[in-house]
């Protein structure tokens, strides 16, 4: 089989488990690196030195988690050419990721928060900031979301996130008055949460972003501010607060613990609590 053939069906198959349509357009954007690399080769041919070679070639410029990413597209590619029968051997399964540092993710304090806030000025802006902020959605799961989604009794949402997998976020007052403030002054018919401003239709991921970014420049913090800061300070906030990894863990979506404990690295206020109380 070629590689081309083979790709178009590795994406069918994701897209059949559930793969989210970011993950599948990161994959088809690997695929395409890789075709314009080797050409539409047979599958069969491809060997370990041959893939070395290209993740040494195309990669340099790369940050290591950008070069994972690569990685981990080829591995799962040829993992499954391997389980449906089109390759005898398996040429990724050596291949190994660059060792990663693990980052603490960047968050606002309460203060930028507070400056970001003020600086919304439009009900749009007002709800899809608190919005953001409250339920610590990935833009991705806000962009998807419909009006039917909202339970406004208690105040929360169902959203979907990584791997179709469904959940229930939950925001605050503010962000239910001016949600509904938002939504009452729309007059258009569109089933989504969130529209453009102009010939109402669905916003996109990169409009959202341009949203946050327009407030963040008019609040004048000395920070480049992106959707997932929001979500990053939202995890801080409740961990401040007392709240159990567990339980944030859940309120995240994350699938695996140690996606969450990265966190407790950053409550500095929690940790110097800790230690005044038992040293």
């Amino acid at each position: 089989m070629l590689l081309s053939e083979a790709i178009k069906s590795f994406v069918a198959d994701k897209r059949i488990e559930g793969f989210s349509p970011q993950t599948l357009r990161a994959y088809e954007l690997q695929a395409k690196l890789l075709v314009n690399y080797f050409g539409n080769t047979n599958m069969k041919k491809f060997s370990t030195k041959q893939l070395k070679q290209y993740l040494s070639e195309s990669g340099k410029d790369l940050k290591p988690s950008s070069l994972s990413h690569r990685i981990r597209f080829l591995r799962s590619l040829f993992r499954w050419s391997h389980e449906e029968g089109i390759i005898d051997n398996n040429p990724a399964s050596k291949i190994k990721e660059p060792k990663v540092g693990k980052r603490i993710p960047k968050f606002l304090t309460e203060r930028e928060i507070e400056y970001l806030r003020d600086a919304c000025l439009k009900p749009l802006e007002k709800a899809l900031f608190e919005f953001m902020f409250s339920t610590g959605c990935r833009i991705g799961e806000i962009v998807t979301l419909d009006r039917n989604s909202i339970n406004w009794g208690s105040q929360s949402a169902i959203v979907r996130g990584k791997g179709d997998k469904e959940r229930e976020v939950y925001f605050n007052i503010s962000c239910d008055i001016w949600l509904k403030k938002y939504l009452n002054s729309r007059n258009d018919n569109d089933p989504a949460i969130f529209v453009t401003e102009r010939s109402p239709h669905r916003m996109s991921i990169a409009q959202m972003r341009y949203i946050i970014k327009r407030i963040s420049d008019r609040a004048g913090i000395n920070k480049t501010i992106h959707p997932h800061q929001l979500r990053h300070s939202y995890a801080t906030h409740l961990l401040n607060n007392g709240a159990p990894l567990e339980v944030i863990q859940s309120l995240l979506g994350h699938e695996k613990s140690e996606t969450t404990r990265i966190y407790a690295q950053l409550s500095g206020r929690l940790r110097q609590e800790f230690y005044r109380k038992y040293f």
